[in-house]
């Protein structure tokens, strides 16, 4: 069977097309019935779609292609299993309340999906990989081949297990809810999940890398290859700045700090004490063993290790708000 050309030969059409279809129809659900179970579900399937999708209708399976591929549906499959069996458990996930209202808002996960599968897209499309035409298969087993499946496969490892690790802590009733997790992989890190991610998708786009690098392609495929990084890029913006980190962080924050002060306390207690000092000893992203991040200056920690301060919750500009809010709830 040979390769399918659609729209253009990079497959960039095709997949924005199928992946708007795929969202809208994902949205259609959630605003009609105002259901956000199937959020996560679409987003991660839908990386899913794209993989198979343009592996087909490439036609090329080189061993590259087809590791890339099911690198990124083994990624997609664990994360829209979990996060929707996560969901199902909780009942309701507050991070999709103005998203599955507001339509341009959803629009933001098809530009998500599209724009990080691109490495894999263009990978497989025919202008690449296609070496009937002009496209390259070097030798599996390049530079780029090595060390992208190693930071995938360790990338992969630290999400999946962080994610089991918060899970399994959360629903043992015996942990204490005045302290944030701090077992396993959490000891290291406030958000190994998304250190994890950034592994993958940076692992994904130098795997892709290989026919550019190590290969012949044209001066457009180059380009087009080397325009992907984009992709590990875009998911890095998104955990630092938008819908990773900054929605987790303060509310955390918030949380502990209503545990000693809101209004509803009767008895002194140490929660907000004790995330301040998980704050002091436990790094933002990047692992790093809490006996030596504690020890580490203030301004370093707030710019190289990228704890930076627009993340935290300010007891002294946050608190007096955040306590008349509790208050206003339970009136």
């Amino acid at each position: 069977m040979a390769p399918v050309y659609v729209l253009d030969h990079y497959f960039l059409a095709i997949t924005v097309l199928v992946t708007t279809a795929y969202q809208l129809s994902g949205f259609a659900i959630a605003w009609i019935f105002q259901f956000d179970k199937i959020t996560d579900f679409t987003g991660g399937s839908n990386f899913f779609l794209l993989a198979l999708l343009t592996l087909l209708m490439g036609n090329t399976y080189h061993a590259r292609n087809i590791i890339a591929s099911i690198f990124v549906m083994i990624w997609a499959i664990r994360i829209a299993g979990f996060l929707l069996y996560r969901v199902l458990k909780t009942g309701s996930d507050t991070r999709f309340d103005d998203i599955r209202s507001h339509f341009f808002k959803f629009l933001g996960q098809i530009v998500w999906v599209w724009t990080v599968s691109l490495p894999l897209t263009i990978l497989n499309s025919l202008a690449v990989s296609d070496t009937r035409r002009s496209g390259s298969n070097p030798a599996f087993g390049t530079a780029c081949d090595i060390i992208g499946i190693i930071l995938w496969v360790v990338g992969w490892i630290i999400e999946t297990t962080a994610d089991i690790q918060k899970f399994r802590y959360k629903n043992n009733k015996s942990n204490p809810k005045d302290k944030p997790v701090t077992t396993g992989l959490w000891k290291w890190s406030r958000h190994p999940p998304y250190f994890g991610e950034i592994l993958c998708w940076w692992g994904i786009f130098i795997l892709c890398l290989s026919p550019t690098v190590s290969g012949s392609l044209s001066s457009s495929a180059k380009s087009a290859q080397y325009g992907a990084i984009v992709s590990p890029l875009f998911t890095m913006i998104l955990l630092l700045f938008a819908s990773g980190i900054p929605t987790a962080e303060k509310p955390q924050g918030k949380k502990f700090f209503l545990m000693s002060h809101g209004p509803e306390v009767t008895t002194p207690n140490q929660a907000w004490n004790n995330y301040k000092a998980y704050l002091n000893e436990t790094s933002i992203l990047i692992p790093i063993p809490p006996a030596v991040y504690k020890l580490l200056p203030g301004w370093l920690k707030s710019t190289v290790l990228l704890d930076f301060p627009f993340y935290q919750f300010d007891e002294g500009k946050d608190g007096a708000d955040a306590i008349d809010n509790a208050r206003n709830r339970s009136d």
